[in-house]
């Protein structure tokens, strides 16, 4: 499996994550447990969750996926050397458990450190902009933890070009850690966001940048052509916003590029991610070992030039 440098970080991952937000949701223990030693097996080794995932399933209150990968992680110690385990903080649990704040992050560690039964985070990230908390402050935090060996490198997810500019202009100013790994929402439905500015800078500051929803919640893989079709998954009400004209263009321009390359849609709308600029690897999700077969075959699908022109066009 070809790996990429992931920044700056020291980390070297396949082109491909694996999403752990289904753990505990849509996928079950003993399911998750047989999909990551499928994954692992294949040869890739990145896993993406975070504390508060999946707290929005009835009955949850988050840490339930990073229990399950802690549970499998305990059930075979061996594999922690192959697997780079990415975990984020700043959601709100409470009024009290939320944000960026030093305290909060250095009690938050010890919990995601618990429940993956590990004693160190590959990739520790800040899930989202804290307006109440000084870049400073978080970075300080950060830095304690890189020094007792708790976390090897730091990121950060849902960031605007501004804020991530400032980040690391703060972190210059303070002889601070920077942050050398940008998550950001994109998909051939939503570039706005990364392409331009943010995708300028993460490429200029040699940040490695994984992206999340990068099938738009399964809109992507084709299941989803009417109103009709939203009662097929648990997921499907977070679809809703894709049907317009534009996202009829792009599914149309995604299934001629497929049966071209004789590949499904979502293993496509995958390669397309890979295959951009400044991009090291998107995040996917799988529920069963079909679909992460079909997750596997993406990472060896190259995209010919017409290809490349007829997804740019149909989602510029």
């Amino acid at each position: 499996m070809q790996k990429r440098m992931l920044g700056r970080s020291g980390l070297e991952i396949a082109p491909l994550v694996f999403g752990g937000n289904v753990f505990g949701w849509t996928a079950d223990e003993k399911t998750s447990c047989s999909l990551l030693d499928a994954w692992v097996d294949a040869g890739l080794d990145a896993v993406d969750t975070a504390d508060v995932y999946s707290a929005w399933v009835p009955g949850n209150h988050g840490g339930e996926s990073e229990t399950l990968i802690g549970n499998w992680l305990a059930r075979q110690p061996a594999k922690r050397g192959k697997v780079t385990l990415i975990t984020k903080v700043g959601s709100e649990f409470s009024k009290e458990k939320k944000g960026l704040s030093a305290r909060w992050i250095m009690q938050a560690v010890e919990d995601s450190l618990r429940r993956l039964r590990t004693d160190y985070i590959d990739l520790y990230l800040s899930h989202w902009f804290d307006p109440e908390t000084p870049y400073e402050e978080t970075l300080g935090a950060y830095r304690k933890l890189l020094e007792q060996g708790k976390i090897r490198a730091i990121g950060a997810s849902n960031l605007n070009a501004q804020q991530l500019s400032e980040s690391l202009q703060a972190a210059g100013d303070k002889s601070l850690p920077r942050y050398d790994v940008l998550q950001p929402e994109y998909n051939l439905y939503n570039r706005a966001a990364f392409d331009g500015p943010l995708a300028e800078l993460a490429m200029r500051e040699d940040i490695g940048v994984i992206t999340y929803s990068s099938l738009a919640s399964g809109f992507l893989t084709g299941k989803y052509r009417s109103k009709a079709d939203l009662g097929k998954s648990v997921r499907g009400e977070r679809v809703a916003k894709y049907l317009d004209a534009r996202g009829a263009r792009i599914l149309d321009a995604l299934e001629q590029a497929a049966q071209s390359l004789d590949a499904s849609m979502a293993e496509v709308a995958l390669a397309w991610v890979m295959a951009r600029p400044g991009v090291t690897a998107p995040i996917a999700s799988a529920t069963s070992l079909k679909q992460l077969n079909s997750l596997l075959r993406s990472v060896r699908l190259e995209l010919g030039p017409a290809q490349q022109a007829l997804l740019d066009e149909a989602s510029r």
